[in-house]
């Protein structure tokens, strides 16, 4: 099964509707979420934090910021 990384943090408007939108492609593509708050790595906080929400799939970036289920369906459906 494909295992998905999202990378959030706590408080985010744009990442909770992000993860939302994300449920709702786990719904139509099986894949197993991966939920990683940013603000817990100092690396990846300084990697990504103006870009959150970040979907990434074999260690590329899916999409990121505002997120859509058409981009997010048919990446990972690949």
């Amino acid at each position: 099964m494909k295992t998905i990384n999202f990378y959030s943090r706590p408080n985010c408007h744009l990442c909770e509707e992000g993860l939302l939108t994300l449920k709702l492609v786990q719904e139509d593509c099986a894949f197993e979420l991966n939920i990683i708050n940013i603000e817990e790595n100092d690396t990846l906080h300084e990697k990504y934090m103006l870009m959150i929400p970040v979907v990434t799939y074999n260690n590329q970036i899916v999409q990121y910021g505002i997120l859509d289920y058409v981009t997010l369906l048919e990446a990972l459906q690949e």
